[in-house]
């Protein structure tokens, strides 16, 4: 068996994955979140280089436990997405590791953003890889990003990436996290605020304030911290964070779908994973989600980007033989 090796080192996740290099199955992966400190809201990016430089030779150790057979290629993540000036200190450890790796055994080194990661991660968690040679919308929803992307597939570059709506300033990941923080919860406080979510019996219909199709998400914040102030239940400002963040991308959607009528709709990112999100985009328009396991920040989408890029090259090299 052979396989191609994927490596992310994002703001908060150290991980690695083996996709097999002719079915483009998962065959392992491996990942660790970084420590951040109680009552903390985020990790300076010095302290994140550290943790995954620590992080990245046991991670590694322990993915090969599993793997015996041969490495084919190496991709990894090089900073955080396809927007010129995108750059975070963070990736250089994982950049650091793939290359080492790939000179050391003379194998190709393929390199990409963290959210072309996040997209391939979310067509193969929803068993949808013939997306990457058709056009779809992706919204990718995380900490650092609330980004609507426009992809096409790309002769060179397996999928080209356009950002065609995004938040104007709070990200929803951010969001989520500060209200969790400041109910008491641990960061990243996503699946604990779900869980009070779940115990509330209120629906709320508010959403955020748009320009054209771009959301300002600052109101949910001081929204919610205002319900906290006046005693209001916990469960019920976690449900009505949910609320207000699933009627948002529900509008956000719509808008889109407008000027882009047939492409489907994808949602990827680790606040997708939530499950009062995905029931009101599932019922009104039929969205495919990533699972809740490739959601997350990980290296699988990483892994088949390389697949993809391996697989480019195997035919070029038909096609041209030296």
């Amino acid at each position: 068996m052979s396989a191609i090796l994927g490596i992310d080192t994002s703001n908060y996740t150290t991980s690695v994955a083996l996709i097999d290099s002719e079915s483009g199955k998962l065959i392992a992966s491996r990942k660790q979140l970084l420590p951040v400190k109680e009552g903390e809201r985020g990790i300076r990016q010095s302290d994140a280089v550290f943790h995954h430089t620590a992080a990245l030779p046991q991670l590694l150790g322990q993915l090969y436990k599993e793997f015996d057979g041969e490495t084919l290629a190496v991709c990894v993540s090089e900073k955080p997405s396809e927007q010129q000036g995108s750059y975070m200190p963070c990736f250089l450890a994982g950049v650091n590791a793939a290359t080492a790796i790939a000179g050391a055994a003379h194998i190709p080194l393929f390199q990409t953003s963290h959210q072309i990661g996040h997209v391939t991660a979310c067509l193969y968690g929803a068993e949808k890889t013939e997306y990457t040679q058709k056009p779809f919308l992706c919204f990718h929803i995380s900490g650092g990003t609330t980004d609507a992307l426009a992809v096409t597939p790309d002769t060179e570059n397996i999928m080209s990436i356009e950002r065609v709506a995004k938040s104007l300033d709070l990200k929803a990941g951010q969001a989520v996290d500060r209200i969790g923080v400041k109910m008491g919860l641990s960061f990243p406080a996503g699946a604990a605020l779900d869980a009070l979510a779940q115990k509330s019996t209120q629906h709320y219909r508010q959403k955020a304030a748009f320009k054209g199709s771009d959301c300002s998400l600052s109101g949910l914040e001081n929204k919610a911290l205002k319900m906290l102030e006046e005693g209001q239940p916990q469960e019920d400002v976690a449900r009505f964070c949910f609320d207000y963040l699933a009627n948002t991308f529900s509008e956000m959607s719509a808008r889109l779908l407008e000027q882009y009528p047939d492409f489907p709709l994808f949602f990827a990112g680790g606040v997708m994973s939530n499950s009062i999100i995905k029931e009101t985009l599932t019922k009104r328009f039929g969205a495919f989600f990533c699972p809740p396991e490739f959601a997350a920040d990980n290296a699988v989408g990483i892994a088949y980007y390389g697949y993809l890029q391996w697989n480019n090259l195997k035919k070029q090299s038909l096609q041209y033989p030296n």
